[in-house]
């Protein structure tokens, strides 16, 4: 009975035009008064944003806002692997070999999710990593490694809600948003880096032409809070031995190591 409530209450507010109003209000001034209570209420860190808060014009400006240098220290191993985000650990991972991987219990289909058999057949025994971003937290994504950017594409076109509630009563949102998927090659494989749009606004942008990628440069940014979810080639990641569900991460922090598949 949840689920079908849940699922109909999202059908009827999920609609183009209340996206659109929504983004356009976000981006405008008139959402100015809304940023200190809004800091308030989600206890944004202010300390380590690089403009003063008073600087920005809208709720988008702050949402989308840049950190001080410094602020989040990358690991100096080059086999390390980085959040590209922060956020939630929200689950992790084996892809199994009906090529599928589980959240909250519920199986997702890693075919659904990336839309080519040629590419999901690679990372079939592989790790997958979950990270969710809530509106707290910091929303620019940057390279979990170095490597060069072998391929890049958007499917979907829905905007379902991928919190915990989402993930338990929606239809597959992490397989049927709007996402943008890109597959990057480092020096032991290849590895993919989804992201994944959040309710009512499908706005990922992505600031990176270049192909060849450098741990923690800036790549994209979620206009809201979304989730990245991180799948590796089987044999070519460790994770770390504190890497668990439930553990909230910060950009550059090590998730794990990349390593030679045996």
């Amino acid at each position: 009975m949840k689920k079908r409530l849940y699922r109909c209450l999202i059908e009827l507010t999920n609609k183009k035009g209340i996206s659109q109003a929504l983004k356009k209000f976000a981006q405008s001034k008139l959402s100015k008064p809304l940023i200190r209570p809004y800091i308030q209420a989600f206890r944004i860190n202010t300390e380590e944003m690089l403009e003063d808060a008073r600087s920005f014009n809208s709720l988008h400006e702050l949402f989308i806002r840049k950190l001080k240098d410094g602020v989040r220290p990358l690991p100096s191993a080059p086999d390390c692997l980085i959040s590209p985000v922060d956020g939630v650990i929200e689950e992790m991972g084996a892809i199994t070999s009906d090529k599928r991987f589980f959240v909250k219990n519920k199986p997702y289909s890693i075919e659904e999710m990336i839309g080519s058999d040629e590419v999901v057949n690679r990372y079939l025994g592989g790790t997958y990593i979950i990270i969710y971003l809530s509106p707290q937290d910091y929303h620019r994504i940057h390279s979990p490694a170095n490597g060069t950017l072998q391929r890049q594409y958007s499917l979907g076109s829905t905007s379902y809600p991928v919190n915990r509630i989402g993930l338990t009563y929606g239809k597959s949102p992490l397989t049927k948003n709007y996402r943008m998927i890109s597959e990057f090659k480092h020096q032991y494989g290849s590895a993919l880096l989804v992201k994944v749009g959040a309710m009512y606004i499908n706005s990922i942008v992505m600031l990176q032409e270049a192909k060849e990628w450098r741990q923690g440069e800036e790549i994209a940014y979620f206009s809201f809070g979304s989730t990245v979810i991180l799948l590796f080639e089987k044999g070519t990641f460790i994770p770390a031995g504190s890497l668990r569900s439930s553990l909230k991460v910060k950009m550059g922090e090590v998730l794990g190591s990349l390593t030679n598949p045996k």
